[in-house]
């Protein structure tokens, strides 16, 4: 009987799904969907759609060039891994405190469509700090090209993911409404939070092993 877990090179089937678990998470849609019902309301169904799919096209481009420069950018600052894992656990731990305690999202954003996708919202709404350290941690990880495609795979498919829960922005406000998003934002904070501590515990146990 075959195993329901089959590699994909070193990561197998439930490493490919729990690493696309973890950065839909990273994401926080329901605070994302939040700002882009506050940003777009004035806009028209033709252009919501198109400032969606830029959104989801930008985040997926900044994610990209993080998850390939990961390994660099620790070497070139003499960085370790488990250090800037502690760090990115501490600023996520930060991120879900501020999405439990419902902290005001509202954001005044002046420019055009084609501006605006970009800055604020694909940096730093969606790819928030925490995000950016997942990806240079989770990047500097990687062995081999064949992982790293199966890596990238997983995360654009939980950015993919997110921009369509952007696209349908308009239905799911239908359905649960702001109380509902204000719900389902707390829930992915607590969800953040558990996240954090288990990557300050993670950093901090393999450093004091590396020192021991």
């Amino acid at each position: 009987m075959r195993r329901h877990h089959c590699r994909l090179s070193k990561m197998t089937v439930t490493d490919f799904f729990a690493l696309f678990v973890k950065f839909f998470f990273l994401l926080t849609p329901p605070f994302v969907i939040s700002v882009f019902l506050a940003v777009a309301q004035n806009y028209s169904p033709q252009e919501k759609a198109s400032l969606a799919l830029r959104i989801t096209v930008a985040t997926l481009l900044v994610s990209t060039v993080l998850l390939l420069c990961g390994g660099y950018i620790f070497s070139v600052f003499g960085i370790t891994i488990n250090a800037f894992r502690i760090g990115t656990g501490a600023i996520l731990f930060l991120t879900s405190v501020s999405l439990v305690r419902g902290e005001d999202s509202a954001l005044k954003v002046k420019g055009s469509l084609h501006s605006i996708a970009v800055v604020p919202m694909a940096i730093p709404i969606t790819v928030g700090p925490a995000t950016v350290g997942a990806l240079v941690v989770y990047g500097g990880e990687i062995n081999g090209f064949v992982e790293w495609i199966a890596s990238f795979c997983s995360i654009a498919l939980a950015i993919l993911c997110v921009g369509f829960l952007l696209w349908s922005s308009a239905y799911i406000e239908k359905a649960i409404g702001k109380n509902g998003l204000v719900v389902l934002s707390k829930l992915t904070g607590l969800i953040l939070a558990a996240l954090s501590s288990q990557m300050i515990f993670d950093g901090a146990k393999a450093l004091l092993f590396t020192q021991n």
